[in-house]
């Protein structure tokens, strides 16, 4: 043996066998770490927007790990029970990716699905400049209300403990977080008893201003502590209603002429 390996071919040989061993495997490795198949889940028929993910629409498949991209899920339990994205839907065989799935709660408009029975739903103009910050689904609010009486300024806090149930901008797209490219809001939505949301629109009826204030969000927490804070404020709008239908019907009177 000794001598086998004082020959220097023999040993020349052996080390270029070791060497072509050692690249086939380090190729195999480096191959296979390429090409090594996971586990991904898809969609086994079309998925409309709105559509809830249920476990008989998902399969799994083996695809290479290079096809596996930033943004896909792998993980079948990630999309079970969610929803497909409102603005999208998912093919048939398609892999299941990030902006394509969201939760209920991320669903647009899936906030009055649990409003109290009764509650109206109430569209309320308003931007950051108006509320002096910018607000986002979920937050409290007061409504605050300006207006005169006999030539006097009056201002004050008229319902508090308001959540906000979306957000939207001037275009209609909802807004859930702030992002450098989103507009500004415009519409503020949330939901009212009915009591106060004919208050509400009255007030926004007779010549007044109606202003949107942020509170933090340990404000009224864990309780439903919407409710009116004035009772001057409710009487002076009712009466201020009331005088304007009456001067609306006395004028509609005075246009009409009777003749004989």
């Amino acid at each position: 043996m000794k001598k086998l390996f004082a020959n220097k071919g023999v040993v020349t040989f052996l080390g270029g066998v070791l060497c072509i061993i050692i690249l086939f495997f380090a190729y195999r490795y480096r191959v296979n770490k390429e090409i090594n198949p996971i586990s991904v889940p898809y969609a086994k028929e079309r998925l409309e927007a709105r559509a809830e993910i249920t476990e008989d629409k998902v399969g799994t498949l083996k695809v290479a790990a290079t096809m596996v991209t930033e943004g896909v899920i792998r993980d079948k339990k990630q999309v079970i029970g969610k929803y497909v994205n409102y603005n999208t839907f998912i093919p048939a065989g398609s892999l299941f990716y990030t902006s394509s799935v969201i939760t209920w709660d991320q669903m647009p408009d899936s906030a009055w699905s649990d409003i109290a029975e009764g509650n109206t739903i109430v569209y309320l103009s308003a931007t950051s400049t108006t509320t002096g910050s910018f607000i986002y689904p979920g937050d409290k609010i007061d409504l605050y209300f300006k207006t005169t009486d006999n030539g006097k300024l009056v201002y004050g806090k008229l319902i508090e403990g308001i959540k906000v149930l979306a957000v939207k901008d001037s275009t209609g797209a909802h807004i859930f977080k702030k992002t450098a490219a989103q507009k500004d809001f415009a519409t503020l939505i949330f939901s009212l008893s009915e009591d106060l949301h004919l208050l509400l629109r009255k007030a926004s009826y007779v010549s007044g201003e109606i202003i949107p204030v942020t509170r933090n969000q340990d404000y009224c927490k864990n309780k439903d502590c919407t409710k009116v804070t004035s009772a001057y404020l409710r009487n002076l709008i009712e009466s201020q209603v009331d005088s304007a239908v009456q001067d609306n019907t006395s004028t509609k009177n005075n246009q009409v002429k009777i003749t004989e």
